[in-house]
């Protein structure tokens, strides 16, 4: 059902909105996806790739200080094969990648496993950092357009039991034994331990600075992407980091933003003046695109690891 359901939807989403196109508009977004640049769009994609051999390089700074030292390339193709499986099954990447190791550098599943949770709670917090970043750059476009949709009076009351809930949530923590609170305190305690093991690293400034590199490879990919059409290559850098982030969040909590994506770049640019046809074409190029690297070298990994480690086996 986990597997089913976000897909299912995503495909429902992608027939809903585009059934309420016209057919000017379906010209439209035919016409921008076929005249946009892609030697951009190759540039874009690179600097992609690039961030995944960073992020299998700083796997290593992890797995070290347990007394492991799988290779590089070995542990790229294990990124590589993660980001391949998540299109299928959300979150069965982390899984796969620690198989992977276990089998063909020996590293302990749950030595391994323990390490791309902690990555991914660090990945969450620059998430998270990059979406206040946005809203703190945008905040007048995004309460304006916020304002219009719903009076500013039940915008407070709605801020109000914002705050009743947190607090009420806090309190239901606090006291509360049950199994779906001990999920959640158990949930924040990995935060917790994710910031402080990066604390204790021996290399933590390096790490720290190849996850600050890692971000802003996605982020100048995203920026260079946005240059493939006339239309959104004059977007200004709080416009892109805005749509930016909310892209990551379709790639992070669906199966790699199938359906979602698009439409999530195009709705957020349309607050800020890009038409419906040039935002979807955008979140089109995109996605099909990362998603077309993913799928390219997910399945040359499956293919290497087993040619490449032959002796390990």
């Amino acid at each position: 059902m986990q597997i089913v359901i976000p897909l299912a939807l995503g495909l429902a989403l992608i027939w809903y909105f585009y059934s309420k196109f016209t057919p000017e508009q379906w010209e439209a977004l035919k016409t921008h996806i076929r005249e946009a640049n892609y030697w951009v769009v190759g540039a874009a994609v690179l600097m992609s790739g690039i961030s995944h051999v960073i992020r299998a390089y700083r796997w290593g700074f992890m797995l070290h200080p347990l007394g492991y030292h799988p290779g590089l390339l070995n542990r790229f193709l294990a990124v590589s094969a993660a980001y391949f499986m998540n299109l299928f099954i959300p979150k069965s990447g982390e899984v796969t990648r620690a198989i992977l190791l276990d089998r063909y550098e020996k590293v302990s599943f749950e030595k391994g496993f323990g390490t791309i949770i902690s990555e991914r709670i660090v990945d969450l917090i620059f998430l998270l950092l990059f979406t206040a970043i946005a809203v703190i750059l945008k905040f007048q476009e995004l309460f304006d357009y916020i304002n219009q949709l719903i009076p500013f009076r039940k915008l407070l009351w709605a801020l109000a039991l914002l705050v009743l809930g947190m607090v009420l949530f806090y309190l239901f923590l606090k006291h509360t034994q049950g199994s779906i609170a001990q999920r959640i305190k158990k949930f924040i305690r990995g935060l917790k331990e994710g910031v402080f093991s990066i604390l204790k690293m021996q290399q933590k400034g390096a790490f720290i600075f190849q996850s600050l590199l890692i971000w802003g490879l996605y982020l100048l990919s995203f920026y260079t992407a946005t240059k493939a059409l006339p239309e959104t290559a004059v977007i200004d850098l709080p416009t892109v980091i805005i749509t930016f982030v909310v892209g990551s969040f379709t790639f992070a909590f669906t199966n790699s933003g199938v359906g979602y994506y698009p439409l999530a770049i195009a709705g957020i640019l349309f607050i800020f003046g890009i038409p419906e046809t040039v935002g979807n074409a955008l979140g089109w190029i995109v996605w099909t695109s990362n998603i077309t690297y993913i799928i390219l070298f997910g399945i040359l990994s499956f293919v290497l690891l087993p040619l490449l480690n032959k002796k390990r086996t």
